[in-house]
């Protein structure tokens, strides 16, 4: 019944809808992104609309409907490899939250001057063409804003991990770090005193990392290749909407503005049939099966020797099959109980009733994903916002977490029996796929709709607060703050001297008295 009115919903829309040329900025060079970018863009072609895609790889599954048009950043793709060879990816589990994003924040200023750079990008930002919404996805690439500007259309930023500090200040979302952690930090909504203090010192360290480190490097770029557009600083607050991949079954609900719409989950697309050998494998498996995968980023190949001897010791000695996604050729020592698979399809996987635990590295999207099919985690979080995931997925009851500091064949064992054995896990993880499907409509016809609104209402400037309007110090209060503060000292000073003065006068009369008696 959700499926037909959907469908009809977006027929009424459609029908409203004339067809809009779009353009699409995924710059970031990571599969996971791309895979947001690319399902969101597929999905308004699909809708009907003439859609042109800018980012680091292409797919060549493309959409029946539509027009789709995708200019690929080879060159982005090619470094940000190149990068990743060099530096070893599990040591980012030892980095500092500060020189985290610190690190970050240079590597993205990195590719976002590549992708400006890049011949095709040139080509289309000179080719005089007109679109009627530029879609960017927002990760701290400010100096895109400049693709909205030049094509002089509405600006929509896709934040692929949800609210976070560099959504919430562009568009002057309240963030009240008493209860909603940094996405940095592996702190649950509910927080100890000095957790709540860490909090707070790390929004205010990243609020002035931002504003006095990332904005003026990222203005730098802007004003390089958009010397004739809006300035830096009036694009940089100019979206119309933000998209969040993010919903409240996937994570916990914090406040928003009206023009933060959550359509977190839009990329999963109904369950396939498996490829025919990995069919026979799960089909097989009566007794069930371990899904192992760390993602596109932390390859599993890529593990210490310790770390990895802890996974096949642990997998050797259980009854279960492991389905294990391993990015090279052969795996030294591996059971006969598992699979390789250098490219698994992760949602048609976790579809398979027999699929009893999700081993993940606890990244979003596939959080959403086990989350979707109401399959139980044990999540090994490495950095940024997986630590903060696994925490969810504890808290919620769904899965249990081993750190990977604390990776061992006792801790893989002892949560994995936990796991297996106790059935509060899998009625919880169905608990919380009940909570994400329950919706009025699908969330990739959500996001088609408030793309297709943005274009109606002319970049629907009614949904702005007026805080983007407001200078950083009155936003803040600080002026007032600054005024109270004044106000109360210059009390307490002619409070002080008034004091002195009485405490003066009965000193002198005491004295007077004195001497006359």
């Amino acid at each position: 019944m959700k499926t037909v009115f959907s469908f009809l919903l977006l027929v009424i829309i459609s029908h409203d809808s004339k067809c809009a040329k779009i353009l699409g900025v995924f710059p970031v060079p990571a599969r996971s992104h791309y895979i947001l970018g690319n399902s969101l863009m597929k999905g308004l072609a699909e809708g009907g609309h003439e859609v042109t895609i800018i980012a680091p790889f292409v797919d060549k599954n493309l959409p029946k409907n539509g027009s789709y048009k995708q200019i690929e950043l080879t060159e982005v793709a090619e470094e940000h490899e190149r990068r990743r060879k060099e530096m070893k990816m599990f040591d980012m589990d030892d980095m500092n939250p500060i020189v985290f994003i610190t690190f970050v924040l240079d590597w993205i200023t990195a590719f976002t001057e590549h992708t400006l750079k890049s011949s095709k990008v040139q080509k289309l930002l000179k080719s005089g063409e007109k679109f009627d919404v530029v879609i960017i996805e927002q990760f701290m690439n400010d100096a895109h804003k400049g693709f909205a500007t030049h094509f002089d259309a509405p600006m929509i930023l896709l934040s692929t991990i949800g609210a976070n500090i560099w959504v919430n200040m562009l568009v002057a979302n309240p963030a009240p770090t008493s209860y909603v952690p940094d996405a940095l930090l592996s702190f649950s909504s509910q927080m100890t005193f000095s957790e709540r203090l860490t909090n707070t010192a790390y929004n205010v360290f990243s609020y002035l990392l931002f504003h006095l480190y990332g904005f003026p490097k990222q203005a730098k770029i802007y004003d390089q290749y958009f010397p004739n557009g809006v300035p830096f600083y009036g694009a940089l607050y100019n979206a119309s909407i933000v998209l969040l991949n993010s919903h409240f079954s996937t994570s916990h609900p914090v406040p928003y503005v009206p023009n933060m719409i959550d359509i977190g989950g839009f990329h999963i697309q109904p369950s396939k049939k498996l490829p025919q050998d990995l069919q026979k494998f799960l089909d097989g498996s009566k007794e069930g099966v371990i899904y192992f995968s760390l993602g596109s980023n932390f390859r599993s190949s890529e593990l210490p020797p310790k770390k990895l001897e802890a996974f096949l010791n642990t997998f050797a000695k259980t009854k279960m099959k492991i389905l294990w996604k391993w990015e090279e050729d052969v795996l030294p020592g591996q059971p006969k109980n598992v699979k390789l698979g250098k490219w698994l399809p992760q949602q048609d996987i976790l579809a398979h009733p027999n699929v009893k635990v999700f081993v993940t590295h606890g990244g979003l999207l596939s959080t959403t994903e086990t989350i979707y099919h109401g399959v139980p985690v044990l999540a090994v979080p490495i950095a940024a916002d997986q630590r903060l995931n696994a925490r969810r997925i504890v808290k919620d009851g769904f899965g249990l977490c081993v750190d990977y500091k604390e990776i061992s064949e006792e801790a893989l064992t002892q949560k994995l029996r936990e796991l297996l054995n106790n059935p509060r896990y899998a009625r919880n993880a169905k608990k919380r796929s009940k909570l994400f499907h329950d919706r009025l409509v699908g969330p990739m016809e959500t996001a088609v709709y408030w793309v297709e609104y943005v274009i109606r209402h002319g970049g629907a400037s009614h949904l702005k607060v007026a805080g983007v309007d407001l200078p950083w110090y009155k936003y803040m209060l600080l002026d007032v703050g600054v005024c109270i503060l004044t106000t109360l000292a210059f009390s307490l000073y002619v409070l002080y001297k008034i004091t002195k003065t009485i405490f003066s006068l009965c000193s002198k009369s005491k004295v007077q008295k004195m001497k006359h008696s």
